[in-house]
């Protein structure tokens, strides 16, 4: 299976990127991760191209092309942020809303699964990501949940390595 995370940390040695390596060391499923603070990804302009003459292609050719081009073989993608005013990174929020093109309103990925990593310096950060995860994933995309995993819950690495021995 072919996992793609899309990690929304700009800091390569913080607890995000601890949990993503994690997941990495303990899979043997094919994994890529783009780390999209390091991308130049616009903003959705709205503007329906994808839904229009564009047939699902977005008009804006920036770094998006790379995470669409990732999307179309992944089963599985993991969105990895710290928390940022209880939800996740504006640049993994930036990223979402450019699925509008190729995942919105109908999947057009091999998509079938989601987990989320987060980490925050409070318990009490999570709920506009829990809001995203739940909403938008589970319920809108029908994506088979496989963890919603932060810093802050009990042995949060174990849980993150029992998740990818098991996939």
């Amino acid at each position: 299976m072919k996992i793609l995370i899309l990690n929304g940390s700009p800091r390569p040695n913080g607890i995000t990127k601890k949990m993503i390596n994690t997941f990495i060391e303990n899979t043997k499923n094919e994994v890529i991760v783009i780390d999209v603070f390091k991308k130049s990804i616009n903003d959705c302009l709205a503007c329906e191209y994808c839904h229009s003459k564009g047939n699902g292609s977005c008009v804006q050719k920036d770094d998006m092309q790379e995470v669409y081009n990732e999307m179309k073989d992944a089963e599985m993608l993991i969105i990895a942020s710290p928390i940022y005013y209880h939800g996740l990174t504006g640049k993994i929020k930036c990223v979402i809303d450019r699925f509008y093109s190729t995942i919105y309103p109908n999947n057009n990925t091999k998509i079938s699964k989601i987990a989320m990593f987060l980490a925050s310096g409070d318990n009490n950060q999570y709920v506009g990501a829990k809001f995203s995860y739940d909403g938008d994933f589970l319920e809108y995309l029908g994506l088979e949940d496989k963890g919603f995993i932060t810093n802050h819950d009990a042995n949060y690495l174990d849980k993150i390595k029992k998740l990818a021995e098991s996939l």
